[in-house]
Order: C-alpha cells, then structure tokens, then sequence
C-alpha cells in the first residue's frame, strides 16, 4: 500500500476534506491548511512528501510561492489544481515546476493515479522555468474537458522541439495551437513560419519550402530563401500537410531524417534547425490507404498527435469563445453587443460546419450590422437559418448524385470562410480532390493494372499515366 506525507493546501474546506478522507483510505497521511503560510512552514522545516494546493488562496498566490519551494525543496513534486481552467494556468503550472496541473473539478481516481505516480517516481532537482510573458493573451479560449486536455498537453511540450501533429476540422485553430506551442516554448525568440500546402501551386511547393538558385528553372531569375531558411532558430508550420505532393514528401522526409536539405538547383547541403508542427483537416490514414500519403513520413510527423475537437463538441465554450469575439470588435472598433441567455443557448444547439472560424464570423457580423445592443434569438435565428441549424447532423441520402455532395461540400467550404472567400486557385484544388480518389480507388479496384484502369475511366493510357503522375498517386501492382 502506498504511504507517505502529503501537504494539502486549499482554500475549500470542503475539498480538504473530500481530499483528505481519498488519499487517506489509499494509505497517505494528508496535513491540510487553507493558507500558503502554513503550507510554507511545513516545507521550510522539511516535512512533507508532496504537495498538493490550489492556485488562488487567501494570503498568496501558489504561482508566486511554487518558485520558493522549487529552491527550497527542488525534489518535491508539486500537483497544482485550479478553477481558473485556462491555458494560461496550466502553462503557468508547467513553467514554475509543478509536476502536474489538475483543473477543478477533477475526478478523484485521477489524482490519486497522479500522487501515486509522483510518489513512486525517481525524485530529480526541477529548476523554476523562465514566466509566461503576456498572460492574459492566450490564443486559446475554453474551459471544457476536452480543451483542458490540450492544455495539459501543450504544457509539457513547452519545453521540448518534439514534431507535433494537429488534427482536426477546418476552423477549429490548429494554426492557434500552432502558434502557442512557439510563443511559449523555447523557440520563442525565433521565427514563426507558416506554410498552406494546399494554396500553393504544386509545382512551386518545393522552391517555397527549400528554396531554389538562379536560373533553377524558368523564371527563377535570382535566388529565393525557403520556408526552412526563414524559420532557421524557429518553428516551420505545415498547414495542410494532406495536400503536399509525394515528391515533396519525399524531400521532406529526408529533411527530418538527415537534418539537412538542398535548394532547388542547387547541390550544397544547408544544415537547418527548426521545430516542424504540422495539421491536417484529412484522414492521413486513408490516404496512406490510397498511396497518396507516405507512411513513413506520417510516422516522423506523428510524434505527438493532438486532436482539436470541433466546436459542436465543446459547445459549453461558446459563451466564452461569444465575449472574447465581443470584446475583441470592441477593441477594434465595433459597437459594444450582448446577447441574451436565449440567444446564447440557440449558438450551443447549432452544428457549427465551419467551427471556431464561423462563429467568429458571426459574432463580428453581429457587431457590425445589427443596432440593437442586446442580441436575441429571432436575430440569430434569421442568421442561422442556412445551413439548417436544427439538424442534428448532416447526411447525404444514400441514392444522392455525386453532383449534390460536391455541391454540399462547396457550400460548406465558403460557410467557413463567411463573409471572405476561400484561397485564390479554387478550380484546381476541386478537380484535384475528385481526381485523387477517384483515380486511386479505381486502381485499387483494378488491383492496379493500369489497362484495366484506364478502360475503366475510359480514357487512354497515356493520360492515364500522365495523371497518375500529377496527382502523385502511387501505383501498387497486384493488390490482394
């Protein structure tokens, strides 16, 4: 059975005690107070084997008493709980040098998983990290079970270079996550470069991420720096990474596993030091399944993934996402705007196609257009009316033409950029994510062979290869 000293440090008498009989029944001997002088007292004399307190207590903030601690005692683990459920928080936690933040309210398996692994695990001096610079400028908004988990997430890659990937639908801020883990990680003094694979022309993605030389091709009439050489020191963000083409990928993954690349044109190797974040809006699976993902590549990105789930499973976030969008039009500019509590649970039923994006859309159209101070639901009703918000979820009939879905998508593509429009090069991008599937599910269909698969689409051979060619699809003969 477990055992130990554990100092317990919360405003809360009630949670003292909840805590107190949790950890007691498992074995641990729990010392409780509800200011941080006492908690400071019992360190300063060496008692204790860990310490678990709020962030907010009467005489002080645990943020500015944990750095004491650290050089005090540096060994002892420090499990940090809040209702301040912000990213802020928990990168705040990480960088003093708690071992673990827990949002309130938490489940008590959970912290007791938590102790005992701080309990058990080898004790190593922690030294405080540098203090979050602009607090109150957090990119992420949200207090829901699922963005908690991100921000857990995100503390402990703070201070590390691993390779992330994002995931997740169009709208829901993977460039924000992105940006985050840059601006408060140890790159932050760096660059911050972002790339859109699939707004690039694709013949022009490898001059932009290496590079090219003089007279490298037709038009290259000086040498132009790549995404990698501005990011040098910094992180390189790859936007859209389902969109690269393979004999981009190719390059790529020698880049991540050799440390260096070529421009185009050019044959001296240039050494490079950036940290890769990447995001996709695809299933990169299915498209490894389709030959038009590397699978190799996938693993060297997939480091650590982090799903972004989309607004409508979150929905308890909207009223925070609501006056954030708010205040920030005002700051800009825009009418001060409320909207009523019927209002707002109209915006927590809708589906949200376009995620954080469109509901940003709407509150600052909502700001800009409409007189009235406070926002009802007839209002929100009559700008929700398309696409049907009423709806639960979205389903094609099973006999619906191909016509209507490409229509649906389309529909909802410009939803998520509301009142802008998508990136310049639209038509390729269409006819390219028809091509792609369909010319890789009729060679998987043909095992294939190209004979049949050209016979099947009903075009030639040689334009059957041509294709195979611009769309990257890898061929794979004899599939069982």
């Amino acid at each position: 059975m477990p055992s130990g000293t554990i100092l317990l440090a919360d405003d809360d008498a009630a949670i003292r005690t909840v805590l107190n009989q949790a950890l007691g029944r498992v074995g641990y001997d729990v010392r409780a107070t509800s200011n941080a002088a006492t908690l400071w007292r019992w360190v300063a004399q060496g008692d204790g084997d860990l310490i678990i307190t709020d962030v907010v207590m009467p005489d002080e903030n645990a943020f500015d008493l944990i750095p004491r601690i650290k050089r005090a005692r540096p060994e002892i683990p420090i499990i940090v709980m809040s209702a301040q459920n912000t990213l802020k928080t928990a990168i705040t936690a990480a960088e003093r040098g708690a071992y673990e933040y827990l949002p309130k309210p938490f489940d008590l398996n959970e912290l007791i998983r938590v102790v005992d692994r701080a309990m058990t695990a080898p004790r190593e001096s922690a030294v405080p990290r540098h203090s979050v610079q602009d607090e109150e400028k957090m990119p992420l908004i949200g207090r829901s079970p699922a963005m908690q988990d991100i921000y857990r997430v995100l503390a402990r890659l703070m201070q590390t270079d691993l390779t992330v990937m994002i995931s997740g639908e169009s709208g829901t801020g993977k460039e924000l996550v992105a940006r985050a883990l840059h601006e408060y990680g140890k790159r932050r003094n760096g660059p911050f470069v972002a790339i859109n694979m699939a707004a690039i022309p694709r013949e022009l993605i490898e001059s932009e991420l290496f590079g090219h030389e003089k007279g490298a091709f037709t038009g290259a009439s000086q040498r132009a720096t790549g995404r990698f050489e501005q990011a040098e020191g910094g992180t390189l963000f790859l936007d859209e990474i389902g969109d690269m083409p393979m004999e981009a990928q190719t390059r790529l993954l020698r880049v991540l596993q050799q440390g260096e690349y070529t421009t185009v044109g050019g044959r001296t190797p240039i050494k490079t030091d950036v940290r890769i974040v990447a995001a996709t809006n695809r299933d990169l699976r299915q498209l490894i399944n389709l030959g038009l993902f590397r699978e190799d590549l996938f693993f060297r990105l997939n480091v650590v993934p982090i799903r972004l789930p989309p607004l409508r499973e979150r929905a308890e976030d909207i009223p925070d996402l609501v006056r954030h969008f708010l205040d920030q039009g005002e700051a800009e500019g825009l009418p001060p705007k409320t909207i009523d509590s019927e209002g707002m649970e109209l915006l927590k039923r809708y589906r949200w196609p376009g995620n954080v994006r469109e509901l940003e859309n709407l509150v600052r159209r909502l700001a800009a257009l409409y007189t009235e101070e406070m926002i009802g639901a007839s209002v929100l009703e009559t700008e929700l009316a398309e696409p049907d918000f009423s709806r639960p979820t979205e389903q094609a009939p099973s006999d619906e033409p191909l016509s209507a879905s490409v229509e649906r998508a389309l529909n909802r593509l410009f939803a998520q950029h509301g009142d802008a429009l998508p990136p310049p090069g639209l038509y390729d991008r269409i006819l390219r994510e028809v091509e792609k599937p369909l010319f890789g599910m009729t060679l998987a269909a043909t095992r294939g062979n190209q004979i049949k698969a050209a016979h099947l689409l009903g075009i030639n051979r040689n334009t059957l290869r041509k294709k195979l060619k611009d769309l990257d699809v890898q061929v794979i003969r004899g599939l069982k």
